[in-house]
């Protein structure tokens, strides 16, 4: 059964060097592509990815709003390029104030941003936003990366009732990628600013990356284990969820992506 899939990824090669994450967002997308689905896929655009030699170009029709984080006003961006050998196109999430610097989650020294967690509410506000404005209404969002995780809270409360994304499922892959330390203490409050009313916010007082998976576990329908080295708390609340898990399997497995098909079609 073809579905309409929405990949949030928080890196997709060849924009970011390769690891396992960018290498599984750029490969699933296509091959869900090619087995019939409908795909749209989006990522951040990070000021060290090169546009010139990536050719993206802004796509006016969908830039120029303004969202508003923690009462500051911060203007939508929206980038487009193609990977031309899998014929999919990928659209970037852009603002000066947060992607611009050239660097993707920590700087120079490897210290974490302390803005991370508006950049991850703005990454997900935006991405919404825009396939509103595509009018596209997707069966499944599939999110890849822990800077993807707010799209989940946002999708059952701020944007529960909009038509585009009311019946929509949504499956959280786990991969390793633990940030150090926490988000800013300010976190759950800026999350609660945005209409996400929930009896747990309370988890997020102390926003680790353990705690912010605690929390968005509730909102996922289904959960897959992307990496051999996922988080063992985070794995483990995911099995006593009561949620389908797809267990971690080697990308080079022959069923690998027909595995991801049959996960998709058993939670929709």
């Amino acid at each position: 059964m073809a579905s309409k899939i929405l990949y949030v990824c928080q890196q997709i090669m060849p924009y970011l060097p390769e690891t396992p994450t960018s290498r599984l967002c750029r490969t699933l997308t296509q091959a869900m592509q090619e087995r019939g689905n409908e795909i749209r896929t989006f990522m951040p655009r990070y000021g060290c990815i090169n546009e010139r030699r990536h050719q993206l170009h802004e796509v006016i029709r969908l830039s120029g709003m303004n969202l508003i984080i923690d009462d500051n006003d911060h203007q939508l961006i929206i980038k487009v390029a193609s990977i031309p050998a899998a014929r999919v196109q990928i659209y970037f999430i852009d603002n000066d104030d947060y992607f611009s610097r050239k660097a993707v989650l920590t700087d120079a020294e490897g210290n974490f941003f302390a803005d991370n967690d508006e950049r991850a509410i703005f990454f997900a506000r935006g991405v919404l936003e825009t396939v509103k404005k595509l009018r596209w209404t997707p069966s499944i969002v599939h999110c890849h990366g822990w800077f993807s995780a707010i799209v989940p809270i946002y999708l059952k409360s701020t944007f529960a009732d909009d038509p585009i994304f009311r019946d929509v499922k949504i499956v959280v892959s786990l991969y390793d990628d633990a940030f150090p330390g926490e988000l800013d203490k300010g976190f759950r409050d800026k999350i609660a600013g945005e209409g996400v009313k929930n009896e747990n916010l309370d988890i997020l007082d102390t926003p680790s990356y353990e705690n912010l998976y605690r929390f968005v576990m509730e909102y996922a329908d289904g959960v897959v284990a992307a990496s051999p080295e996922v988080s063992t708390e985070v794995l483990d609340m995911a099995r006593a969820s009561g949620k389908p898990v797809l267990e971690y399997q080697s990308p080079e497995a022959e069923d690998f992506f027909d595995n991801y098909m049959r996960f998709y079609e058993a939670i929709q």
